[in-house]
This record gives C-alpha cells, structure tokens and sequence, in this order.
C-alpha cells in the first residue's frame, strides 16, 4: 500500500482539538444522530425498567399534585379561577411545568452521571442532554392525554372552558421551555462537576421556582393581591409560559405580547451562555468530577 497517496480525505471523520469557544456543532451532532436516538431510547427504557405501574408514575404524579394544590389554594386559601374548574386550572400548569423540571434535572447532572461514557469513547456532549429534552416529550405527551380526558370530562359536564385559537401555536411554546430547561440544566452541569453543593440544591430550587412561576395562581392576582412582590413572578419568563399555555388551552387570562418576548429573549441567552460554558467544561472534566 502506498502511504504517499493516503490524505486526510480518506477519514471519513477527524477528531480535532477545539478551537473556538462557543460552538453548535450540529454539523457533529447530524453524524451522531443515530446515537441520539440510542441515547433517548435508553432515557425511556432505564424509566420503565423494574417498576411496577411503569408510566402510570406519569399520572399519579400530576392528579395527585392538582389535587392537592385545589384542596390547599382554592379551597383553603381561596384562588378565584374564575369559570375554570379549580382541578382543571391547576393540572394545566403543573403539566406544562412538569415539562420544563424534568428537562432541568435530568440535564443537570450530565457531566456526573455520564462520566464513563465520557472518558472511554469521544461524541459530542451536546447529545446526552439534547436526548434528555426529546425523551421527555414521551412524559409530557403522557400528561397531556391525562389533562384531554378530564378536559372532555369537565366540557361535557358544562364547565365553561374553550380552546383560544392560539393554541396551535403550543408547540412552539413547549419548544421554548424545552430550550430554557437545556441551557439551565446545561450551566448547571457544568457547575456540578466543580461544586458538589449544587446538586443538593436543585431539588430545593426547583420547588422554590415552582411557586415564582404562577403555576397554581393566576399572574394577576398576584399584582392584585400583593403588588410589591409581583415583580419577583414578572421577571420570572416561566410564570409568562405557564400564563400563556393556560391562556391557549383553558382560554382563561390574558397573553402578554412583551411578556412573551421578554421570556424568548431570556431563553436564547440563557441557552448560549450555557452552551459556552457546557463546551469550556467539557474539555477538562474529567479531572474534577
């Protein structure tokens, strides 16, 4: 064999050091693409494996929150949903909510829980947690078949409820809260291979977020209510989320055209900046995790 007339366009892919800081690489992650799908598929399976009710888990967990959330705050504290079912209005947030925790969490441990993987065989990182985000459109379209049938329930027993048009824009909604959760999940990945701490204090943060994010209240009732502290779920891009899927699928509230631009605005640079550092973390580690 001729070594001479060996180039590298013999490779069908080289592995070079990485330049630049900031790098999509979907070019990379479009060759890897069958790995994706091996990585969601394996997200999906590992959930099911050895559990008895398997994606039943995905109802009790939602029913039992709405239930407790309309006995605590529209029984006992009163919240006025006005012609919506209180059990209604509160499954529609923490089904869009359920959404965006599962793709923090699971996103934010990426680093830790892949470690080795990671030091045994090179792919671009990027794909473990971009398969995290599409497998868990399986949880979220199991929570929306739940959320359908009480939905019919309450419609054929006369509840006052009605789909906005606008909700054929709810896709596009899910996808900006799937791309919020990456980039979150992402920057926090990054700082859990460092700090330890952080892991601990995602559970808690989650929780303390869920209530800045109007998910079992109405946004104006909160300015309503207490005006000094509404600025804490304004500035919050998830109570705008929240406050818009209820506005498309329940036709209750309002949607906020600057609120909504605020909340893509916020996404995009959340996601980038978590991309810059997921990239500048991936290249050492393995040393620290």
């Amino acid at each position: 064999m001729n070594t001479e007339n060996t180039t590298n366009n013999d490779w069908l892919f080289e592995i070079t050091p990485k330049n630049k800081f900031f790098s999509l690489n979907l070019k990379e992650v479009w060759q890897y693409r069958d790995l994706l799908f091996l990585f969601v598929k394996r997200d999906i399976v590992t959930v099911y494996k050895q559990t008895v009710l398997g994606p039943l888990w995905y109802l009790i967990q939602p029913l039992f929150t709405s239930i407790t959330f309309t006995i605590i705050f529209n029984t006992v504290a009163g919240i006025d949903t006005g012609t919506v079912p209180p059990f209604l209005f509160n499954l529609a947030g923490i089904t869009v909510w359920n959404y965006f925790t599962a793709c923090l969490t699971g996103t934010s441990d990426t680093f830790r829980s892949n470690a080795s993987i990671f030091g045994k065989v090179y792919f671009p990182r990027i794909i473990v947690p971009i398969s995290i985000v599409i497998s868990n459109l399986l949880k979220f379209g199991i929570q929306c078949g739940i959320f359908i049938v009480f939905y019919l329930f309450y419609y054929f027993q006369g509840a006052a409820i009605s789909l906005n048009p606008s909700v054929l824009l709810f896709p596009v909604l899910i996808i900006v809260m799937g791309v919020l959760g990456l980039g979150l999940g992402m920057f926090i990945s990054s700082l859990v291979t460092k700090y330890r701490d952080f892991n601990h204090l995602i559970g808690f943060g989650v929780q303390l977020l869920m209530y800045l994010s109007a998910v079992m209240y109405p946004m104006a009732l909160l300015q309503e209510k207490m005006p000094k502290y509404s600025w804490l779920v304004q500035y919050n891009p998830l109570a705008y989320i929240i406050e818009t899927a209820r506005y498309m699928l329940l036709n209750v509230g309002e949607i906020s055209i600057l609120g909504l631009g605020y909340t893509f605005l916020v996404t995009v640079g959340v996601f980038f900046v978590g991309l810059l550092i997921f990239n500048k973390t991936e290249k050492s580690f393995i040393d620290t995790v």
